[in-house]
C-alpha cells in the first residue's frame, strides 16, 4: 500500500520532515520514503491510504510491561496506605496475580494490545505472572497479540514466592513457549526467560532456570535471553545482601543472568559498580517513571547509566 499526504518524520541519524510526504509498503517491510507526488506517479496501482496530513513516524516500543496489570487499574486496596514496596507487593499484585484465569489473561491482553495500537506502539515486552493458571498463558497471550497485529517478545515470571511447584511450572512454562517458537517461529511473536526478581528467587531456583533457558535457548538467536525486575525497591538489595553478600546486580552477574539479550527492569537503587557491571555485560536497563512513582520506589538514575553506556529503554 501507498500512504499519501502525510507529515513524515524519519528521526534516524539524519532525521527530516517529509511534508507532504508519502511511505510505500511492500511485503509488510517499508519500502520507500518520498513526497506524495513522487510515490504516486511511481507506485500509480498501489491502494492509497490518505493521511491527511497526520504524522507518521516510526512507532513506539515498550520495553516492559505487564499486561495483566489491566485489572489494577483504579484498584484501592482496603485499610491505610501501604508503608513499603513490599507490602504494596503483597496487599496488591500477589493477590490479583493469584487470581487470574487464563481468560483473564486473555481479557487483560487484548485492552493492553488495543490501547497499544490506538497510541502508536506497534512492538512490546511482556513479563507475565498467573500462579494459578500458567500452564498455556503464553500461548493465550501470543493469540491476542497475533489478533491485535503487534509485535510482542513474551517471558513468565518464575518466582519461589508460591512454592516449589509453581517455581518449576514458570520454568517449564518458559521453556516450552520457547521451543514452540523455535520449531514454528512467527514474525509477531518472540520469547524470553521470565524471573520475577532476585528477592523472590532463590540461588538453587536461579541455577535451575539458567540451566533450563541454555538448554532451550530464546527464540531467535541462542542462550541468556532472560527479562527480570531488578533492585526496583530497597527490599531487593537487602535481600540480595542477606543471601548472598553481594548487591543485586553482582548476585545476577555471579548466577549467570547478565547479557546482551537480557533486560533489567527498573534498576533504581544500583551503585556506580553496578552500573559497570550493567554496561561491561550489555544488559538493557528499562525505566518505568510512572510505575516508580506509583509504587514510591525513588527514581532510576537515567543519566548516570547513560554515561556509563549503559544501554537504557523505556517501559510503562
Amino acid at each position: 500500500m501507498l500512504i499519501t499526504h502525510a507529515r513524515v518524520a524519519t528521526l534516524g541519524d539524519q532525521p527530516q520532515i517529509i511534508e507532504d510526504g508519502a511511505i510505500l509498503i511492500e511485503d509488510h517491510r517499508i519500502k520507500a520514503i518520498g513526497t506524495t507526488a513522487a510515490l504516486v506517479v511511481e507506485h500509480p496501482h498501489e491502494p492509497v491510504l490518505d493521511a491527511k496530513q497526520q504524522l507518521a513516524m516510526p512507532a513506539a516500543l515498550c520495553g516492559h510491561t505487564h499486561f495483566y496489570g489491566a485489572f489494577a487499574r483504579g484498584w484501592a486496596y482496603p485499610g491505610p496506605a501501604a508503608a513499603s514496596f513490599g507490602e504494596i507487593l503483597e496487599r496488591l499484585w500477589w493477590r490479583l496475580d493469584k487470581q487470574l484465569t487464563l481468560e483473564d489473561v486473555r481479557a487483560s491482553a487484548l485492552v493492553c494490545l488495543a490501547e497499544a495500537v490506538r497510541h502508536g506502539t506497534t512492538t512490546l515486552i511482556d513479563h507475565h505472572a498467573s500462579p494459578n493458571a500458567i500452564e498455556g498463558s503464553l500461548d493465550v497471550i501470543a493469540e491476542a497479540v497475533i489478533a491485535s497485529g503487534v509485535r510482542a517478545s513474551l517471558a513468565y515470571e518464575v518466582t519461589d514466592r508460591d512454592g516449589a511447584e509453581r517455581a518449576r511450572a514458570g520454568i517449564a512454562e518458559n521453556v516450552r513457549f520457547i521451543q514452540r517458537l523455535r520449531r514454528s517461529p512467527h514474525p509477531q511473536l518472540a520469547a524470553s526467560f521470565g524471573l520475577h526478581a532476585s528477592l523472590t528467587l532463590s540461588d538453587a531456583t536461579l541455577a535451575e532456570a539458567v540451566a533450563a533457558a541454555d538448554g532451550g535457548g530464546a527464540a531467535g538467536d541462542g542462550k541468556g535471553s532472560f527479562h527480570i525486575h531488578a533492585a526496583e525497591g530497597i527490599e531487593d538489595v537487602e535481600d540480595s545482601l542477606a543471601k548472598s553478600g553481594k548487591r543485586t546486580i553482582a548476585r545476577l552477574k555471579e548466577a549467570g543472568i547478565l547479557g546482551p539479550r537480557t533486560i533489567v527492569a527498573h534498576a533504581v537503587h544500583i551503585d556506580e559498580r553496578e552500573m559497570e557491571l550493567l554496561a561491561e555485560s550489555g544488559t538493557w536497563v528499562t525505566h518505568q517513571p510512572r510505575s516508580n512513582m506509583n509504587n514510591a520506589v525513588g527514581l532510576t538514575q537515567v543519566e548516570r547509566l547513560l554515561a556509563h553506556g549503559v544501554r537504557v529503554a523505556l517501559g510503562n
